[in-house]
Parts: structure tokens; sequence; C-alpha cells
């Protein structure tokens, strides 16, 4: 493979002179640049964007971290991440931390090492259920060591309180990812309860899809026995049966100002938080 000092040789100068010249610096004489850049050509030569990048103490690579690839709620996200990251020159990495942490350290000392630059509410959902005569509310939430888990358990407690219903901590249970499956061995937990609720909102629709699955499994009825309410309006959440109630977020648009968040703080500039809105999409898991 060709390389910068095979390119060096060629043009009978040195390797300063020819990084000179890929990097645009004026210090260098028309007649080197051609000869610099005539051996270019002849060897085809392909300079790796991203030495040049580390030797200017910056990668121009944004590391995404996902729990799971295959999760869609993800996808539109990373479109929004992308186009923004092309536009301001920047290329993206996207690495699966399939919720390991120790994966992710891995990841993280990436940044730390220069090799990226940076990582990258349910009060309507419960509001409704409450509006449609529901009082016994569970919740299926993420791990609480991520922000937006301990705020949508914020959110849920938040509109219980509003409306002077007790919280109740056997309500509230735990998926250690956001899938299908997990979603599913929540509800089995859940409809084992001696006061089982009547309601349950999940805080991603494939929570919600496969605690819905479950209630169906059992022979239950929803929303007559098991109303239930996911986040993401993901494409698949209009494929169930019942239809997924579900809260919609503006996936695309998020990636979009996560992403130019992101470069904004790499670059040294302050930034505030943004709360996106989002919207209460009503179908049949809720209304029978």
């Amino acid at each position: 493979m060709t390389n910068i000092h095979h390119v060096a040789k060629e043009a009978g100068v040195s390797v300063a002179t020819v990084s000179r010249v890929l990097n645009g610096q004026n210090s260098v004489t028309y007649k080197t640049k051609l000869k610099v850049e005539e051996a270019i050509n002849k060897l085809n030569y392909e300079p790796s964007v991203l030495g040049r990048n580390l030797r200017n103490s910056e990668s121009r690579i944004l590391l995404i971290l996902i729990p799971q690839i295959s999760n869609p709620f993800y996808t539109e996200i990373i479109k929004g991440i992308e186009q923004t990251a092309i536009s301001l020159h920047y290329n993206i990495l996207l690495c699966e931390t399939d919720s390991n942490p120790q994966r992710e350290n891995i990841y993280f000392e990436l940044v730390r090492n220069k090799m990226a630059d940076g990582i990258i509410s349910m009060d309507p959902a419960v509001n409704h259920l409450i509006q449609i005569g529901h009082r016994n509310i569970a919740m299926i939430n993420s791990d609480e060591t991520y922000l937006y888990a301990q705020q949508r358990r914020q959110g849920y407690q938040n509109a219980l309180v509003k409306h002077d219903i007790p919280i109740r901590p056997e309500y509230v249970l735990h998926a250690s990812e956001l899938g299908f499956d997990n979603g599913q061995q929540a509800m089995k937990s859940i409809l084992k309860l001696k006061d089982r609720p009547t309601a349950v909102f999940a805080v991603s629709d494939l929570l919600a899809i496969g605690a819905l699955k479950e209630v169906n499994n059992q022979q239950l009825q929803v929303p007559e026995d098991m109303a239930i309410v996911g986040f993401d309006k993901i494409d698949f959440s209009n494929m169930t049966y019942p239809t997924l109630t579900t809260i919609s977020q503006p996936m695309y648009r998020m990636g979009k100002i996560a992403a130019s968040m992101l470069i904004d703080r790499i670059k040294g500039k302050q930034v505030e938080s943004i709360i996106l809105e989002h919207e209460l999409v009503i179908r049949g898991s809720t209304a029978g």
C-alpha cells in the first residue's frame, strides 16, 4: 500500500514537504507542490483523513453509542445525526454497546485518546390513562442509570401525584434492555401481582409490544382488561393487534439537533438543553 514515504521518494522531497502540500500550507513553492501532486497521482496515493486530523488534535468523528442496532427507535435519530455531521464535515462511527458497561468503556477510551471527538415526558401518557378511568397504572421502565429513564419515571410519578393517586413501588418494573422479550417478561410479573393494575405505560414501544403479546397470551383483552401505552411511535406500533397507543417524538430532528449541539461543544461553545415537542397518538390499546 502506498504511503507518504513512497510519495516523498517519488517526488524527490522530504516527508515533511509532502505533509505541507497535503495540508494546504503556503510554505511550499509552486514547482515543488506540482512535483508532489504528480507523484500522488502517479502512485494513486490516498491520504489518511483520520491521520491528518489527529495531527491537528481532532478526528472529526462523532462516536454514536447505542444499546442495540436492531432497535428501530434509533434509525431516524441516526439519520438526523448523520445529516448534520456530513453537512459540517464530520464522519460518524456507529457502535453497539449491547447495554454492556465494559464495552461502553472501550468506546469512551477512544474519545479520551482522540480517536473520536464526542459521544452522542411521560405526563401526557399517564394523564390519558387517568382520563379514561384508570387509577392502578404500572410502569415498565429502563435501567435508571440512564437519565431518560429517570426523567420518564419522574413524569409518571408527577402525573399520579397531580391526580392524588398514590405511588406504588411494586407498580414500577425495570427492564435491563428495551427489547420485546423484556417487555413480555415484565408483563408476566405485572399479571402476577395480587392487586393487578389495569393499565401499563412502557418507556419504549418494543417493551410495550412485548407486554401486549403477553396479555394476549394470557387470554386477556386489550384494552378492556389491560390498557397499554408505549413510547417512540416506531413503525411496528401500528402493526400490532390492537394497534399501540404511543408517544411520538421527532426522532430525525432529535438526531440533527443532538449532533449540532455536540459539535458546538467540541468547538468550545456553550449549548443549552432543549426539550423537543411530543404528541400522544391514541390507538386501539387504550381506546376500545
